[in-house]
Formats: C-alpha cells, structure tokens, sequence
C-alpha cells in the first residue's frame, strides 16, 4: 500500500485534524516523504468528493465544496448560513492576508475600533489567538483557522487570491499613517 493511501486511511479515521509531525511518527516516514505523499493525495481527490485541507501543520479530508447543497439536503441541515456583516468580512480579509496581526493593527488597517469584531469572529471559530508579538505589551496575534477554510470551500490558505499591488500598497499605506499617529 503506498504511503498516499496509508496516510489517507489514517485522516479518514481522525477524529479531528492531525498534523505531519503525528503522521511522520505513526507511519515512520519522514516529513519530506509525508509533504510528498500528501501532494500525491490532494491531487488524486481533485475530482472527487473529497479534498484534501490543510491549515499550517494540520490536515484533515473534508467534502468538496461543490457537494455542499447534496450533504446539506442529505443531512437534512438548515441551509441558512451565517451571514457576515461587512465589517466581519472585512477584518477576516485583513487576518487573512496579514497573519500573524494583532487587534491594534487590524484596526489600524479598518480605521476603526475593531474589537467587537475580532470578539465575534473568535467565537464563531473562524480566527484564534495563534500567539503574542515581541513587544511591549506583548499583544495577542490572530490567524484564521480550518473553520475559516472550510466556511470559504477552501483547501489551504494558498487558494486565496492574491493581493494586487494597488490593495497591498493602500494596506500599507494606511497601516504606515496609523502606526505613525500614535
């Protein structure tokens, strides 16, 4: 059975996401072979109902995206998803395309208080504190999560679509102007 398939069995069983490391120690392969095998993976189950996600180290199969309206309607689940405001969406654009960042920078970037927002993105799972900053204060930084990925149908956050230079050039822009007014 090839390394693909074994790794394949074990992320079908998993009751959470698993990261290489644990894979790399349950299956006696190393890193390397595990990023290999998981490359082979993802590209076997690209027409499939399956996808291969990964978030930084942690991987999990997931359905496509493109199933969701067949396993709604076969779980019977409410299709009515969370709704999120413009100032949600915003802010996750900016954690996003920025992580690591922290609350103060977030609204820097916006140009206004964004702490309710960060609040509300927490509990619905879609950021997470993934660390502080080396700095006075030492404040919390946020990154998105595999909620994040799974809400948007995405695999990994490298199928986000890039950054213009126009759009990076106003963020930093408007983050330059904040930071140096206080």
């Amino acid at each position: 059975m090839s390394l693909a398939a074994r790794i394949e069995a074990l992320l079908f069983i998993a009751p959470e996401s698993i990261s290489i490391q644990k894979l790399s120690s349950s299956l006696s392969a190393s890193p390397d072979a595990i990023q290999a095998a998981l490359s082979a993976l993802a590209t076997s189950l690209q027409d499939r109902g399956i996808r291969l996600q990964q978030h930084n180290e942690l991987l999990q199969l997931v359905t496509a995206p493109e199933a969701a309206a067949d396993v709604e309607r076969f779980l019977s689940l409410d299709t009515e998803e969370t709704k999120l405001s413009r100032a949600a969406l915003e802010t996750l654009a900016i954690v996003a395309f920025k992580q690591p960042i922290t609350r103060s920078r977030i609204a820097a970037v916006r140009g206004v208080n964004s702490d309710s927002v960060v609040r509300t993105l927490v509990n619905l799972g879609l950021i997470e504190e993934v660390g502080r900053q080396e700095s006075v204060g030492r404040p919390i930084l946020y990154g998105t999560t595999l909620s994040f990925l799974q809400y948007f149908g995405l695999e990994s956050l490298e199928q986000l679509p890039p950054l213009s230079q126009t759009e990076t050039k106003i963020m930093a822009e408007s983050l330059e102007r904040a930071l140096t007014s206080q």
